[in-house]
């Protein structure tokens, strides 16, 4: 799988006026599929739900600018360990985000191709935070 910029920021755009249903809509199906996750997260979502949208507006912005994004996963990855996130949660996320992804942006526009690019991405997002919160958990044992 290949991470192609152009389609994650084109589809991303179609996504963007959506602002914070995005984040709603992720939450609602992540605990709809994943109920044991739920008690990792405050009652209220408001701060987590703008932390998430904050988060996936600084992927695409730094997508191709790695040393950036890197850091900004890694920071991730180490504030997770402390919120009690496994390594076994990405799968569960990663699926929530791309349904998110593609409720948002379309049957059109949400393409074998856009989705491909954006399993990519996130393969690329759960693995750097995932070792980052696996070493912060082995380092705070």
């Amino acid at each position: 799988m290949t991470i192609n910029p152009v389609l994650i920021k084109s589809s991303f755009a179609i996504v963007e006026p959506h602002g914070a249903d995005v984040a709603g809509y992720f939450y609602q199906h992540l605990f709809e599929h994943n109920p044991g996750v739920r008690s990792l997260f405050a009652e209220h979502l408001s701060d987590q739900q703008d932390r998430l949208w904050a988060a996936l507006g600084a992927l695409v912005t730094h997508l191709e600018d790695t040393e950036t994004l890197v850091g900004i996963l890694q920071d991730l990855g180490r504030r997770h360990a402390a919120y009690g996130a496994l390594p076994e949660h990405f799968p569960a996320v990663g699926a929530s985000l791309l349904a998110t992804l593609a409720h948002f942006a379309g049957e059109e526009a949400w393409t074998p191709e856009v989705e491909e690019s954006w399993t990519a991405v996130y393969g690329v997002v759960s693995g750097t935070m995932s070792e980052a919160l696996t070493a912060a958990k082995n380092s705070a044992s």
